[in-house]
């Protein structure tokens, strides 16, 4: 009998010349249940279908639309799907979330998961919905936005479907490109490059079935109850400010990446705060889907329209390439919406490349640090692919930096080859941990754990044991949230989390799950991420940060300088691999391999 909240079953689609074919794969309750959804299911997926070695823009390369059991149910922020596939940037496992109709439109097509491999003799979409799949050429959308391609899609297929859909740098397999749907990214790790290598501009997708829960009366109990507490406190910051509060509050910490991580605050933080701009250009505030936070906050921009700005936006595009006018900042962010491409990893490499310019190993003078129309010129450049600067930036900083050459891949911005987000590392000392060691490279989503260093329950300036317990326990909470699936907004909500969670999952599907299994599934995720990548070719030499971090002191505005070298960062890595019961080269285990269940 299936589990409540799921199908049982993955559709696995091939969209090879100019048809698509399909098969089911048949999901057991021990997978189900073993990995919940979204992120973990997606990693067992790529484990299945993904050839070892495989070229992520190969045809024969999968791409996985994954959801999970609480999708469609009325818990607040419960409306979010996981895309996971292998990455065109780092070439081990990328998985990202994004919130959106498409999540409930596509769980109710009648499956858990949709994977897509092959590729299209020409640009198309893909159909998917209670009467199978079909391909449809669409060399009209070609060029357009994601947003422009979602809406002539709606006005010629109808208003019933739901699309995901890539701008121009996806269609060029530009390798940060993303995948979005209804202004909401599917972001990191060039899923969109993935999609377009392809050769398809869109997913849509129209719901055709139900699916029931084991307990409806207390899953709806449930989720009055969780829509009331998450009016709360613990959310009263996104819904006020939204993330941007996080801009004036890093800056004063000595934690906010400046050019290039070259200092850690900026003299023009203020003209980006989100305290400054709510009062001079706040219009309006929204939520995504089946949400009650309501965290988006919509700026007005000069010249008329809006643009929705997060931190890790105005950070990237802002601070760390220089660049303090609102306008120049705002102007970039929406160019990156229109063109389809990750802001973090854009702006990382951006900046990467305007410190090569300042030391002259890249000759385009134009391109300087607080310059907003050379940003600009810049994005244009990498969404065209245009020849020479364009095609090098098009590949990201790891990549950039092994052409350029002279020693600069040690201040390119990235671990793992995915650019590091607004968080210093030698000033948040967990988090240089978390970063160091996350399968997908440098990333918060996935690592949350600025937490443990930003709340004082470590020294945020001398990484230790401590600091390895705060990495791995949000790494366990974040496996298990992306997998449910459940917004990372709600975390502080929550008093017992993996209990409480525990309680939630038992309602939708039936099982007697409780916290010390949800712990164990948990761990599970990790593994088996960490095995892919293995599989991949990832070593322990991986899990490091630039040399920048651990060569070069940061500056304080308190005089003093933070520091972490090479050795304390592996000292704590070292622990990271014992208190995960990996191998001293930081691989998964053998005897651990039969609990991931990747034969079954």
């Amino acid at each position: 009998m299936t589990p409540g909240g799921f199908f049982g079953r993955a559709l696995i689609v091939d969209v090879g010349d100019d048809t698509a074919t399909s098969e089911t794969c048949e999901l057991d309750e021990r997978v189900l249940r073993a990995y919940l959804g979204g992120v973990g299911l997606g990693t067992w997926l790529l484990h299945r279908f993904a050839p070892p070695r495989v070229d992520p823009l190969a045809p024969e390369a999968p791409l996985a639309f994954v959801f999970s059991s609480l999708v469609g149910t009325p818990l607040t922020t419960s409306a979010k799907f996981a895309v996971v596939a292998k990455s065109p940037l780092t070439g081990l496992l990328t998985d990202a979330l994004a919130s959106s109709q498409f999540a409930i439109a596509g769980k109710l097509t009648g499956h858990d998961a949709l994977v897509i491999r092959g590729r299209a003799a020409r640009l198309s979409v893909l159909l998917v919905d209670g009467d199978g799949v079909r391909l449809e050429p669409a060399p009209e959308l070609a060029g357009l936005s994601a947003a422009d391609a979602e809406t002539q899609a709606r006005q010629r297929f109808g208003r019933g479907w739901r699309t995901a859909a890539i701008g121009p740098a996806g269609e060029r397999q530009v390798r940060y490109a993303t995948i979005s749907h209804d202004g909401r990214h599917a972001g990191r790790g060039g899923l969109g490059a993935v999609l377009g290598a392809k050769n398809l501009k869109a997913i849509l997708v129209r719901s055709a079935t139900k699916v029931a829960v084991a307990d409806q009366a207390g899953v709806l109990a449930a989720a009055k109850d969780l829509r009331r507490r998450s009016f709360g406190p613990a959310t009263a910051k996104y819904r006020e400010l939204g993330t941007l509060a996080n801009l004036l509050a890093f800056n004063a910490v000595s934690t906010l990446p400046t050019r290039n991580f070259t200092a850690a605050t900026f003299d023009g933080a203020p003209r980006l705060a989100a305290e400054e701009l709510h009062e001079l250009r706040g219009v309006a505030r929204n939520s995504c889907a089946s949400c009650s936070i309501g965290c988006e906050h919509i700026y007005s921009r000069k010249g008329g329209g809006s643009q929705r700005m997060e931190y890790e936006n105005v950070f990237a595009l802002g601070p760390l390439c220089g660049v303090s006018d609102p306008d120049d900042v705002f102007a970039a962010s929406a160019k990156c919406d229109e063109l389809g491409l990750d802001t973090i990893s854009a702006g990382g490499t951006i900046a990467w490349a305007m410190e090569c310019v300042e030391r002259g190993l890249i000759d385009e003078p134009w391109l300087k640090f607080g310059d907003g129309a050379a940003l600009l010129r810049a994005l244009e450049a990498i969404g065209a692919r245009e020849e020479g600067l364009g095609e090098l930036l098009a590949r990201g900083s790891r990549r950039a930096a092994g052409i350029v050459g002279h020693g600069s891949i040690g201040f390119a911005p990235q671990v793992k080859g995915l650019e590091l987000p607004g968080y210093e590392p030698r000033s948040l000392q967990s988090m240089a941990l978390g970063l160091a060691v996350n399968a997908r490279g440098a990333d918060h989503n996935r690592s949350g754990a600025y937490e443990a260093d930003l709340s004082g329950e470590v020294n945020r300036f001398r990484g230790g044991a401590a600091h390895v317990g705060a990495a791995i326990g949000t790494e366990d909470r974040a496996a298990v949230m992306d997998s449910m699936i459940l917004c990372k907004f709600l975390r502080g909500v929550f008093e017992d989390p993996f209990a409480e969670w525990a309680t939630l999952l038992s309602l939708v599907t039936g099982w007697p799950v409780d916290a010390a299994e949800l712990r164990a599934t948990a761990a599970r995720i990790v593994r088996a991420k960490r095995a892919f990548n293995q599989r991949e070719g990832a070593t322990a030499k991986d899990d490091t940060l630039p040399p920048r971090m651990l060569e070069t002191p940061l500056e304080l505005v308190s005089g003093r300088a933070a520091t972490l070298t090479a050795q304390q960062l592996q000292a704590m890595v070292d622990s990271y691999y014992v208190a995960r019961g990996l191998d001293e080269e930081g691989r998964v285990r053998a005897s651990d391999l039969p609990d991931l269940l990747l034969d079954a």
